[in-house]
């Protein structure tokens, strides 16, 4: 009896059972890697952020090389404002 039982398990659990779990699981895959509508929707409203900061920003440099053209070479050099080199200054709980 038991020489009957196993085969007529194992061949349905192998040809039937095994490629329907992958077959599963590789639909499952797919599915996930495309985008979804509220991800769409996310990228989107993130673009538009990204673009009214970046408008934001170009404002404040217009702004800022209207009252002093030469704000960017301050910028660059923190010592022609008399600020000291941070790795000069003693940390806190040190």
């Amino acid at each position: 009896m038991e020489d009957i039982l196993v085969p007529i398990i194992i061949v349905p659990a192998i040809f039937l059972g095994l490629p329907w779990i992958i077959f599963h699981y590789i639909t499952k895959w797919k599915s996930q890697a495309s985008l979804t509508s509220e991800d769409e929707r996310l990228l989107d409203d993130l673009h538009e952020l990204a673009r009214r900061l970046e408008d934001r920003m170009v404002t404040i440099e217009r702004i800022m090389a209207a009252e002093n053209p030469a704000w960017r070479q301050m910028a660059a050099d923190p010592g022609s404002l008399g600020i000291e080199d941070s790795s000069s200054v003693r940390r806190i709980g040190q």
